[in-house]
């Protein structure tokens, strides 16, 4: 279900682990049409089939039209009509992108441009009696740092059945074709959100209007939509909070280890930017801005330039139109300048293990084979200090913020599930612990990777504790889908943060279970700690704080000359 974090572990485990798959999923066989799941939409019908647990399924329902060509870098346009009743068995082909390794699908080759601009689809779980109830509706955005992702990745039948709600899983356009400013595109612009910069916001907020007009057929209220995601989905969720394009078409917002942070559209266009693939070099490097609509999908991602394996380019614009046109964080000071519904916003204790993975300073291979820590006090203190500094950006200072506007529906959390199994001198408790992404599948209740791969992450000897967790967790997240304020039966009152600054700590029992931790972090905090800390050396301290994501540059520079930092970027680990 989760394959970004099965991608990883795939790679951790490449040695001795092949073809692992969706193949031995739950849902891998065929499906056959269902006459039951017959709905109509505003294109015409849709059949889908039924799932193994009962669940109704609807896969790659278009919600807007093809956006190559003319349409790229365009609004998103009605999807065409069809006749008869289409078939709903299918996903949708996933959006053009660079394959990865942490988007794992059948027949992609890692490197190679995959995907298709026609892609703009969603997936609809829905309880099999779901017809005619008016149940919460839960939108899934997907994260890929908004360059890659699918939304077959992410299978909602099992959270849909268990908590009586129906799931949406979008799909958006993504790097190159999802993130673009340029005048050329402004000048020529055939309606007003054509002048946008960030068209996957608007491809979101076109799935929001479909669900908007269509899900009551299916059984869900439209008047009360959740929209949720993870990583770069959980920017989304940020972008859309923020957004005006967005109000009143969702009632709830979580955000799973997210960002709110944005780029000015000048640092996006200007080729002296610090930023990747400014859109002047991408023009230039395509010819000029007469191909925008011409070349083919090849072209444009070629004139992008990748950065390790990676398309980096400028994310989350201050367009104007479709984000506020000054800093997105910003909005977050007044509910008169985002969408001030009730709110989730969380992290994971050890983010940044997930990408450790793959950092030769802090991991080896044994035996040429079995990943390790090089420095397991090294290894921790970095997870530790990164981890912190994700929270503070992304739960403590927008917490604080929206409280002090008076906005006093925000709840937070932080996952810490860090129970991953052992596979000889690789150990995931350790290596991996509660990594970026790792609570997707306790929120969604499916933990279906591979046959020969979930044993690993999820030893038998967790499968009680881990399943009391994730149904509790599941709970949490419906609730707050159905009432705006998220509650499990037989766990612990969830508090507003504005109570007490209360933090919701997620674990199994085999830990310190869910429980309620009150009080703040803070970058202040952070470095402090990072000064006095004895698990590094000097070098290692000042290394850790010159990769801190978004410290002020004079915060840091002040710190570094403290700590006797050297005045260059040669420091290594």
């Amino acid at each position: 279900m989760y394959k970004s974090l099965l991608g990883s572990l795939l790679l951790l485990f490449s040695s001795v682990l092949s073809g692992c798959s969706d193949a031995n999923s739950k849902n891998s066989a065929s499906p056959v049409l269902a006459p039951e799941t017959t709905r109509t939409v505003q294109n015409g019908k849709i059949v889908g089939f039924v799932a193994d647990n009962g669940t109704h399924v609807w896969r790659g329902i278009p919600f807007a039209a093809d956006t190559s060509g003319e349409n790229r870098w365009r609004a998103p346009r009605r999807a065409p009509d069809w006749e008869g009743a289409r078939s709903a068995l299918e996903f949708s082909q996933a959006c053009a992108q660079i394959a990865t390794p942490f988007t794992q699908i059948d027949g992609w080759v890692d490197g190679e441009l995959e995907g298709s601009e026609d892609c703009l689809a969603l997936d609809i779980y829905a309880p099999a009696d779901a017809a005619g109830r008016n149940l919460p509706v839960m939108v899934w955005i997907h994260g890929g740092s908004n360059v890659s992702g699918a939304s077959q990745l992410y299978v909602g039948d099992q959270l849909a059945a268990n908590e009586d709600v129906i799931i949406v899983a979008i799909q958006y356009r993504l790097g190159p074709l999802g993130w673009f400013s340029h005048q050329a595109l402004r000048d020529t612009a055939e309606t007003a959100e054509d002048k946008a910069a960030n068209f996957a916001i608007l491809d979101q907020i076109a799935a929001l209007r479909w669900v908007r007009d269509n899900i009551a057929g299916f059984g869900g209220n439209p008047s009360l939509v959740t929209i949720f995601g993870e990583s770069a989905g959980g920017a989304d969720v940020a972008g859309l909070l923020a957004s005006p394009l967005a109000k009143g078409l969702f009632h709830r917002a979580i955000i799973q280890s997210g960002f709110f942070d944005s780029e000015t559209r000048a640092d996006a266009e200007n080729a002296d930017s610090e930023l990747d693939n400014p859109s002047s070099l991408v023009a230039k490097r395509l010819g000029g801005f007469d191909k925008f609509h011409s070349a083919s999908t090849a072209e444009i991602f070629a004139a992008f330039e990748l950065v390790d394996g990676f398309t980096e380019l400028p994310r989350m614009i201050q367009d104007g139109v479709s984000l506020p046109a000054t800093p997105l964080r910003d909005a977050f000071s007044s509910t008169e300048t985002f969408n001030a519904v009730p709110i989730m916003t969380g992290t994971n204790r050890d983010e940044n293990k997930l990408f450790f993975l793959f950092d030769e300073r802090l991991v080896k291979r044994k035996f040429g084979r079995f990943i390790v820590r090089r420095n397991p006090d090294l290894y921790e203190a970095a997870s530790d200090f990164s981890g912190r500094n994700w929270r503070v950006r992304s739960v403590d200072w927008p917490a604080a913020q929206m409280a002090a506007a008076g906005h006093e529906d925000v709840y937070t959390y932080r996952f810490d599930w860090d129970e991953g199994g052992r596979f000889l001198w690789t150990d995931l408790s350790k290596i991996l612990g509660a990594a970026h992404g790792l609570e997707i599948p306790f929120v969604f209740n499916r933990f279906e990777f591979s046959k020969t791969a979930d044993p690993i992450l999820f030893p038998k000897k967790t499968f009680q504790t881990r399943d009391t967790l994730s149904r509790a967790m599941g709970a949490y997240w419906a609730s707050f889908a159905r009432d705006g304020r998220p509650a499990a039966p037989g766990q612990p009152n969830w508090q507003p943060y504005s109570e007490n600054n209360a933090l919701m700590f997620f674990d199994s029992t085999n830990d310190e279970g869910i429980r309620i931790v009150k009080g703040t972090d803070s970058i202040d905090a952070i470095l402090d700690d990072l000064a006095v800390d004895t698990r590094i050396d000097k070098v290692e301290r000042c290394v850790i704080l010159s990769e801190l994501y978004k410290i002020d540059d004079a915060e840091r520079l002040a710190r570094a000359q403290a700590m006797d930092c050297p005045d260059n970027d040669e420091a290594s680990l």
